[in-house]
């Protein structure tokens, strides 16, 4: 995060704790309670990242994300979503929209600078082009120009579809992905893929993995995730 960019808190409950918790952690923080007016600062100040509220007033939190993200100049905003417990359609919404992450209520001032930090670090989400060729991680090696997998030194043989399930989840550690996500990013001609399907296929994943299976979490009634490595 460089100088000078603010985070944007957009959330209908009193944000003096959240402000004033994010400020002692370092960050210049700008809040505001209103759907319509939290998109007009966000398209004004282009912040950091956006502390982004579903429950909203004049406009919901899913309809600032959508807006957010079609436009070239805001799209690459990362936001964090606030839901209420239990909210998992709406989770599954906002990450296909774009949203980089999620937490839910009751929630500490702890546990979202961590999350906050934590999406600053990851940066904006990779494109299946520019991200690495290869990835090393705990015993696996994914080589993209290789079309190759190895566990533990051993080859293991994937389908094509199977390698794009796991290269997209492995180039981009931590990030949730919904099933329309992985749907979107890895259907290809080896094999149908519709709706969950894709769980078959990370079933699949998982298997072939052996002993490193675990690295492919599911984050319960939204999708799947690689996981992210203790820094």
């Amino acid at each position: 995060m460089k100088p000078g960019e603010p985070l944007l808190r957009i959330g209908a409950l009193d944000p003096r704790v959240i402000a004033y918790n994010l400020t002692r952690a370092g960050f210049e923080v700008h809040c505001t309670g209103d759907g319509h007016d939290g998109l007009r600062l966000a398209m004004r100040e282009t912040p950091a990242l956006l502390v982004l509220d579903l429950m909203l007033p004049s406009m919901d939190g899913l309809a600032v994300c959508t807006e957010l993200k079609s436009r070239a100049d805001t799209s690459t905003i990362p936001i964090v979503m606030v839901t209420a417990k239990g909210e998992e359609t709406d989770i599954v919404k906002g990450l296909d929209l774009g949203a980089d992450d999620y937490v839910t209520k009751p929630f500490s001032p702890a546990e979202l600078v961590a999350r906050i930090k934590t999406v600053l670090r990851r940066g904006p989400p990779k494109d299946l082009v520019t991200s690495r060729d290869r990835i090393e991680r705990d015993g696996l090696v994914i080589d993209r120009d290789n079309h190759s997998v190895a566990v533990d030194g051993q080859p293991v043989a994937f389908t094509a579809t199977e390698f794009r399930l796991l290269y997209t989840l492995a180039s981009n550690p931590g990030r949730v992905f919904t099933r329309d996500n992985l749907l979107d990013r890895v259907i290809g001609g080896d094999a149908p893929v519709v709706d969950r399907n894709i769980d078959v296929h990370v079933r699949s994943v998982r298997l072939k993995l052996g002993p490193r299976r675990e690295l492919v979490e599911t984050v319960r009634g939204v999708g799947y995730r690689f996981r992210e490595e203790m820094s």
